[in-house]
């Protein structure tokens, strides 16, 4: 895949690139071949990565899956034409692991003792925390070693089987920050989330970026609208809840979100 091929796409690493490449690969083989590919676990990033790429190539023979309706981490399936893509036959297997409920365990927790005996990161779709009970989403080509060799998390005892605990809800909490922007350029709304100056909001996005919907971008001026989701690494992740129309002073009601 050449260069050009995403030149349309902004600040995009070589990785991607090579992801890319892959996906765009397995899309028109499945189509040619008649035959079923998958991708391993994606994250949000690059998901929209993949989506832009396959709408520009007009290709529509895929479909996303992580194993249940909210998953954030997905797979991309690749199928002959959109009408055969079926979710059934992504190999993803959910591992509910089960432990007493006073030992409280963190989503940390599992990911490292996954890690510990080298399951990789792309391996691993959504871990949902509950009280005494986790699920955790995973490639079927790993998941039966999750379960032979992990019956402890740190120095909790576990008990690991196939299923899916229906009753834990991922747990998504927020802290609500209401006020007034000059406007809803993201320099603005930085300078709102973090409380500090537009001008050194502004620093930031050009040294760090910004993340606006999971892509990638240096300009301050980038214009967010309602429901947009952004975030700088290392200082935390906002959702644009609502725009509440114009004060007195024509400044901007908002309410931003804060994930915590």
């Amino acid at each position: 895949m050449t260069e050009k091929k995403f030149s349309f796409l902004n600040n995009i690493t070589d990785d991607d690139r090579v992801l890319l490449s892959h996906v765009i690969d397995m899309a028109a083989y499945a189509r040619e071949k008649y035959a079923e590919r998958f991708t391993l676990f994606l994250d949000e990033r690059q998901q929209e990565l993949s989506k832009q790429v396959l709408a520009s190539e007009k290709l529509d023979n895929y479909c996303f899956w992580g194993g249940y309706d909210l998953a954030e981490r997905k797979m991309i399936g690749f199928f002959h034409d959109a009408e055969s893509a079926d979710k059934d036959r992504f190999p993803v297997r959910s591992v509910c692991f089960s432990y007493r409920k006073a030992d409280k365990l963190s989503h940390r927790d599992f990911l490292g003792a996954l890690m510990s005996i080298q399951i990789k990161r792309e391996c691993v779709g959504d871990i949902i925390v509950g009280e005494g009970s986790t699920n955790v989403l995973l490639s079927d080509k790993i998941s039966d070693r999750v379960i032979c060799e992990i019956n402890k998390i740190g120095r909790v005892g576990v008990k690991a089987e196939y299923g899916f605990d229906e009753s834990i809800k991922p747990q998504i909490r927020f802290e609500e920050l209401v006020g007034t922007v000059a406007s809803l350029r993201a320099d603005c709304l930085l300078g709102f989330a973090l409380r500090v100056s537009r001008e050194k909001a502004g620093t930031m996005i050009k040294q760090l970026g910004i993340s606006i919907n999971h892509m990638i971008s240096y300009k301050t001026d980038s214009v967010l609208k309602e429901a947009d989701v952004f975030s700088v690494k290392g200082h935390g992740k906002y959702i644009l809840r609502s725009i509440n129309g114009v004060s007195k002073k024509d400044r901007i009601r908002i309410t931003l979100c804060k994930f915590i």
